[in-house]
């Protein structure tokens, strides 16, 4: 089988591009106008290639990105590439997945999350709140969650809207995993109002936290 240039996946991307996928994810802040189903096929078909994922990364096309993302090593970043690659995704679709598929399966993500989590800028600090939000789930031994708590009680009301749905996040998961602590998520979900108003496609679970939490915790119960 021939190997795949670089030339040859800007090319193919270029032919995926649709106008009425790309209005769609414009409206979500997404510049780009690949269909990300048929985006996922040709990250199948490639398969994982460390160095055309760098190269595709550093197009700066928000594709390309995406694809690099799909066909990438996780364990093969640095801390400092990935504190890089995070300041350059600007785009929520790329720092969603960058956060998902790279940090979080990569050695590096709790260095990570300790220094993301005091930094000014409310994009690179919400990532943070995702992957403190991953902990509380998956591994909450070390985690202050009373303090969370209160950080997201003072905060979350006035934080910047992508940093205000990674606090959520946070709030929503206490309140799910650690019923000590349900009454409490509730309750400042309540009172903050946060996303309390957020349109929500029928048959989906708001993401209003007293809401989610409940819906969660039901869900969870023996019938």
């Amino acid at each position: 089988m021939p190997e795949t240039t670089m030339a040859d996946v800007m090319a193919e991307l270029a032919a995926l591009e649709d106008p009425k996928s790309r209005a769609i994810n414009e409206r979500h802040g997404d510049d780009h106008g690949v269909n990300l189903a048929k985006l996922r096929a040709v990250a199948k078909r490639l398969k994982t290639q460390q160095d055309l994922a760098r190269d595709l990364w550093a197009t700066g096309d928000t594709a390309a990105r995406l694809l690099a993302l799909l066909i990438c090593r996780p364990k093969e970043f640095t801390p400092d590439e990935l504190d890089a690659m995070l300041r350059e995704s600007r785009v929520p679709k790329v720092h969603g997945w960058l956060v998902s598929y790279v940090v979080k399966k990569g050695p590096h993500a709790e260095e990570l999350r300790l220094a993301w989590m005091a930094d000014p800028d409310p994009v690179v600090a919400s990532a943070a709140w995702e992957l403190t939000a991953d902990r509380v789930v998956k591994k909450p031994e070390g985690l202050d969650l009373p303090g969370l708590l209160g950080t997201i009680e003072a905060d979350m009301k006035q934080a910047p809207e992508r940093l205000q749905w990674g606090m959520n996040n946070v709030l929503g998961q206490i309140g799910i995993n650690h019923p000590a602590l349900r009454g409490r998520a509730i309750d400042i979900g309540e009172r903050l109002e946060v996303l309390k108003d957020y349109p929500t496609p029928p048959n989906c679970t708001s993401p209003f936290a007293p809401i989610w939490i409940n819906e969660m915790v039901r869900r969870q119960s023996p019938d």
